[in-house]
């Protein structure tokens, strides 16, 4: 290991320049920490940095939670108001596939509209492998779901999120009846 960090000291490369940026989740229902991969969606890691780093986070819940799917969360609060945004993000699909990443269990992806390029504060967990969402081509459903982070400590925690009682909000569907809440959200490294 010893010779290993040399190695990498005489290269000029800090071993925090290797690692990937964390960010932890403190929620009520317990800690779940994130690796976000710069590598594979630079532009929606620094865009949910972004919103880490302003609060955006603190106070919103996960509002749409299906089991063997995905848990979504990051644009309403605790009484299904949606927090303002900034403007949207352009999708990096093709970023993902170069870098072979893909709708995995434990994977954060960018949740959006229709339009692939609507993504902002919004984003979701695959509780399965999720092939379906993975970028095809620069076209229709095609396009997928550009995938910017996965949880490294805590996915138990999301699993029993699964199997909280929800129900129906307004227009909103799958919203547990005992509220996720993102108490703090922290950028780590």
């Amino acid at each position: 290991m010893k010779k290993l960090l040399l190695a990498i000291a005489l290269m000029g490369v800090t071993s925090t320049a290797l690692a990937n940026t964390t960010v932890e989740l403190k929620t009520n229902q317990g800690v779940i920490v994130i690796s976000l991969d710069e590598k594979a969606a630079p532009k929606h890691v620094e865009n949910f940095v972004s919103y880490v780093n302003s609060g955006h986070y603190d106070g919103t819940i996960f509002h749409r939670v299906m089991k063997g799917f995905m848990a979504q969360g990051g644009g309403f609060t605790k009484d299904m108001q949606q927090k303002p945004t900034k403007p949207p993000v352009m999708h990096e699909g093709e970023t993902n596939a170069k870098a072979g990443v893909k709708n995995t269990r434990g994977t954060l992806a960018q949740a959006r509209t229709g339009d692939p390029h609507s993504g902002t504060s919004q984003f979701f967990i695959n509780y399965k492998d999720n092939e379906f969402l993975d970028f095809k081509a620069p076209q229709g459903q095609a396009w997928g779901y550009t995938v910017f982070g996965k949880v490294t400590v805590g996915m138990e925690i999301v699993d029993k999120w699964a199997d909280l009682p929800a129900g129906q909000v307004g227009p909103h569907g799958n919203v547990p009846k005992e509220a996720i809440i993102i108490e703090k959200a922290t950028v780590k490294k």
